[in-house]
């Protein structure tokens, strides 16, 4: 990305990082929970470490420019709708680290296991207000957008567009689930678990929202941006998938080889596979979905992957479907301000960038 567009990213980060926290600084007093409770004052807590604990904040960067691809002047609802933006994906990483089973998120306890080391006797507890801090993340991200001080019809479209992305995501979840019960998916299954899963609520909603918020009525561009939402999806996921493989440890601050030992069917699983002989095959096979395997057979394996050429095809996937993406943003230029479409232009390939 140009330094222009890389400086006007970082100032939408910060702006909203202490628009977040001055948020969670007052959303417990509108908050109706009995005064005896103390449990509800920590679920909060929990979702304030969670939230103000780093990220990229795409998303909010994604919504803003959006909507200066209609003006670059003052836009009522931008806040609620980055705030919305962001709940939902605090609710989504709740939930996500209870189904992974993880105990880290951001370089800090996950909110599943802060619950386990709250309640070590009540592991029905510690679950049950894990499920919960998620839906009560999930209830706020609506409840900010209703809330907004917005004419009637952009707020019921913001509030209709935010829910059709919390459900899509919630299909994604469980299409991803089923995708680890196949033998073999195809690129095709793989591109909708990215869709549903993370392209519709990161990538398109915040758009919509953007769109929306600017006086733009995204729904006659439909077909475009969530074709274009999809493929920027599929970039960010194959691109993790990636970097679960074949990215440096030390650099990402976490280590390669959970989705091996996760036995999940992702791109770099399957791009695998695809490229091996009978016995490495069965090199991969026996590490695959083992929890224990150790960081050596992790090696072995990517070892295999880059002896076949797995990174370098995958690279190449990346910045095709990247190409596809930044093509299609061009097009807007007839239609909407040339500096946020460029934005949108160099997004793919700058995310394919942050592969190697």
């Amino acid at each position: 990305m140009t330094q222009q567009i890389l400086e006007r990213v970082a100032g939408h980060e910060r702006r909203f990082n202490a628009l977040f926290e001055e948020y969670f600084d007052t959303v417990g007093s509108g908050l109706d929970a009995p005064s005896f409770s103390r449990f509800t004052p920590e679920c909060l807590r929990l979702l304030r470490e969670l939230s103000l604990r780093g990220g990229k904040r795409i998303r909010v960067v994604l919504l803003h420019e959006a909507a200066r691809l209609v003006t670059d002047g003052p836009v009522d609802g931008l806040d609620a709708a980055a705030l919305s933006t962001e709940l939902l994906q605090t609710h989504g990483l709740v939930h996500d680290d209870l189904i992974d089973d993880s105990p880290t998120r951001r370089g800090g306890p996950s909110t599943y296991y802060s619950y386990r080391e709250r309640f070590p006797d009540h592991p029905r507890a510690a679950l049950g207000l894990t499920v919960l801090a998620g839906d009560l993340a999930l209830a706020l991200s609506l409840r900010v957008l209703l809330e907004a001080k917005l004419p009637v019809a952009v707020r019921q479209a913001m509030v209709e567009a935010q829910t059709r992305a919390a459900a899509d995501t919630f299909v994604g979840q469980i299409i991803d689930l089923e995708r680890d019960f196949a033998a073999a998916p195809d690129e095709d299954v793989l591109h909708s678990v990215a869709d549903y899963k993370s392209a519709r609520y990161s990538i398109l909603a915040p758009m919509q929202l953007g769109l929306l918020a600017a006086g733009e009525q995204p729904a006659l561009f439909e077909k475009e941006l969530r074709a274009y939402a999809r493929l920027v999806g599929i970039c960010g996921q194959m691109r993790d998938d990636y970097l679960d493989l074949f990215g440096d440890a030390a650099t990402m601050g976490k280590p390669t080889g959970t989705d091996i030992r996760d036995g999940k069917n992702s791109y770099a699983v399957r791009a695998l596979l695809a490229s091996v002989d009978e016995a490495e095959r069965r090199t991969v096979e026996a590490v695959l979905g083992d929890a224990s395997c150790t960081p050596e057979a992790v090696a072995a394996v990517r070892g295999i992957g880059e002896r076949r050429g797995v990174p370098a095809r995958m690279q190449a996937d990346l910045r095709r479907h990247a190409r596809q993406a930044s093509e299609m943003a061009a097009g807007w230029r007839s239609r909407w301000r040339e500096e946020s479409v460029a934005f949108f232009e160099q997004l793919p390939l700058w995310s394919v960038e942050r592969a190697r």
